[in-house]
């Protein structure tokens, strides 16, 4: 088979691949044609000269003359004896090779060749678009909705393939037709069985807040700022935890923008989600503290992974927050179980005889 090379830089360049991965597919589909059209009891071995022409050999397996291998019905292997006849310096383990043609086979054996080349080439393809995907995990992706199901998921057209946007990936309230451009990131990637490589949206992860704040916040999309976590209630409320890796940058005040300009442009995307934008403190206590605002907290118990909150009777109703969305944030941003112990004045008399807290005078300072 002559210029083989030419198929292969016509099918990588066609295609958009890598010239060796297309090599190897190729290789792979002759030998798989080799097997059909001569035997599967052989095996076989690929070369491209210096010419850059194919070589396809039969390779058999040199064994001993007593070897109980040569009783069965398999060609791949030759005794040792008979192996001499046609070299006289081989020895056992040695391979003899046969160069073989598939020119002459006629046109099953182009068929057969031809199916093989399909199959491995597409295989390829599928397996280096799933792997640019899966590595996109997290990232914020947009396109045009193509689709919208009886289900009220979403099909929109990313690059090579159609996405998915299941409902309960979206946001409450939201409602897609197609033509609209859609932001979201890549949930997960994954390979059904029937319908090939499929791609999950969402908007509702907090992954998806952490890429709308990178596009929209210079400092962070250069590294200057780092977001350590972020909860969401998606539609209604979200609090995010940011570390400058500067001391000349705010983190939150980067964050928030000019006027809330930025947080703001992050919250229409996101039908008007309350973000509150805090600064991460490796220090439980002034974490979790941070993380109750609006509600100003007077101490910090930790017991595991349970944080005891002591704070004033009138800061309660902030610290749980409409429908208990502000301490459920908190915990989630946080990771501790959080409990409020609603501070009086009995209380603060038997502090003294309790269990030392944080507090948190002490770690802020005055």
């Amino acid at each position: 088979m002559e210029r083989i090379s030419d198929i292969i830089e016509s099918i990588a360049n066609e295609k958009g691949l890598q010239i060796d991965d297309v090599k190897e597919r190729v290789i792979r589909a002759l030998i798989n044609t080799a097997k059909r059209v001569y035997s599967e009891n052989y095996e076989y071995d690929v070369t491209i000269d210096a010419n850059k022409n194919l070589k396809l050999y039969q390779k058999i397996l040199i064994v001993a003359n007593d070897d109980e291998r040569l009783n069965e019905d398999n060609e791949h292997f030759i005794s040792l004896k008979e192996a001499k006849k046609i070299d006289s310096g081989v020895e056992v383990g040695d391979e003899l090779t046969y160069e073989l043609s598939l020119d002459n086979l006629g046109r099953t054996a182009a068929q057969t060749l031809h199916k093989e080349l399909e199959y491995h080439i597409q295989r390829l393809v599928e397996e280096k678009i799933f792997q640019k995907y899966d590595e996109m995990v997290g990232q914020m992706v947009f396109g045009s909705v193509v689709r919208v199901d009886n289900d009220e998921n979403t099909y929109i057209e990313i690059d090579e393939l159609r996405a998915i946007l299941p409902r309960k990936n979206r946001i409450k309230g939201e409602k897609f037709k197609i033509g609209d451009v859609v932001k979201a990131v890549i949930r997960k990637v994954f390979t059904d069985k029937n319908l090939g490589i499929r791609v999950e949206l969402s908007r509702t992860s907090p992954k998806f807040l952490e890429a709308l704040l990178k596009a929209e916040v210079p400092e962070i999309k250069d590294g200057g700022i780092i977001i350590q976590n972020s909860a969401r209630i998606p539609g209604e409320r979200a609090k995010v935890a940011l570390i400058s890796t500067t001391p000349n940058i705010d983190p939150v005040g980067a964050t928030v923008g000019t006027k809330g300009v930025r947080i703001n442009a992050v919250s229409k995307e996101l039908h008007d989600e309350n973000i509150d934008a805090i600064e991460y403190a490796s220090e439980p206590a002034i974490f979790i503290s941070r993380a109750m605002a609006p509600a100003i907290i007077s101490s910090v118990k930790i017991d595991g992974n349970k944080a005891i909150v002591s704070l004033v009777g009138e800061q309660k109703s902030k610290a749980i927050g409409k429908n208990g969305i502000n301490i459920r944030l908190a915990s989630m941003l946080t990771g501790f179980e959080i409990e409020l112990n609603e501070l009086g004045a009995r209380n603060a008399a038997d502090s003294e005889n309790k269990e030392p807290v944080k507090d948190l005078k002490a770690l802020f300072g005055d």
